[in-house]
């Protein structure tokens, strides 16, 4: 599988390094151009490139961390997804400072992305961890890192188990996008910031 990130920042960049270490390709984005990544990249090795926001679209498996205000730019205009796999790792933070959530009413934030990425395997995972937790090693002396996912196609979620356990996570699927993304999302979600670890 080739992967890919829309968004270059801490998240992307700790992602890209597990991808790499696991031996797979991987292609950065941001909406500022690849040129602002050579550095990244040239940190993480030969495995990993930089491209535009839709060149890094077209991967097997891609990776949303852009910031919530920016998530309709980053997913426009972008070639049809046709059944690839979108893993949303997006908090619907309207402003940081100070915190704002968005309201989305009934909907949960991944319901929302799949609705900007038509035809894409959306799975939500990741924005319950900090990005510290991310970019650290998942195994540990008291076990493994747990990591919440949660998805409507059982094909990708198995897919993205396998990659995310490769890594060392321990994968826990908690549903499907609608209420597995509610019980994960920020403002009221009991699984939101809950760093666990799990035993094998």
């Amino acid at each position: 599988m080739n992967f890919g990130t829309i968004g270059a920042g801490a998240i992307a960049q700790a992602l890209a390094r597990h991808l790499v270490a696991a031996g797979h390709r991987v292609m950065l984005s941001n909406s500022r151009g690849p040129s602002t990544l050579e550095e990244v990249v040239a940190d993480l090795g030969p495995l990993a490139s930089a491209g535009t926001v839709a060149q890094a679209a077209e991967a097997d498996m891609v990776f949303l961390t852009v910031m919530w205000p920016d998530i309709p730019a980053a997913l426009a205009d972008l070639p049809p997804w046709d059944g690839r796999i979108l893993v949303d790792a997006t908090n619907q933070f309207a402003r940081l400072d100070p915190v704002e959530v968005a309201d989305l009413g009934d909907q949960t934030g991944s319901e929302w992305v799949a609705a900007l990425a038509p035809n894409a395997r959306v799975i939500k995972a990741f924005n319950t961890l900090h990005a510290s937790y991310i970019a650290s090693d998942p195994r540990h002396p008291a076990g493994r890192q747990v990591l919440f996912y949660a998805g409507d196609d059982a094909a990708a979620k198995a897919t993205f188990r396998e990659l995310v356990d490769s890594f060392g996570f321990a994968p826990v699927d908690i549903g499907a996008l609608r209420d597995g993304g509610r019980l994960m999302q920020v403002g009221g979600g009991p699984l939101s910031a809950l760093h666990a670890l799990r035993q094998d």
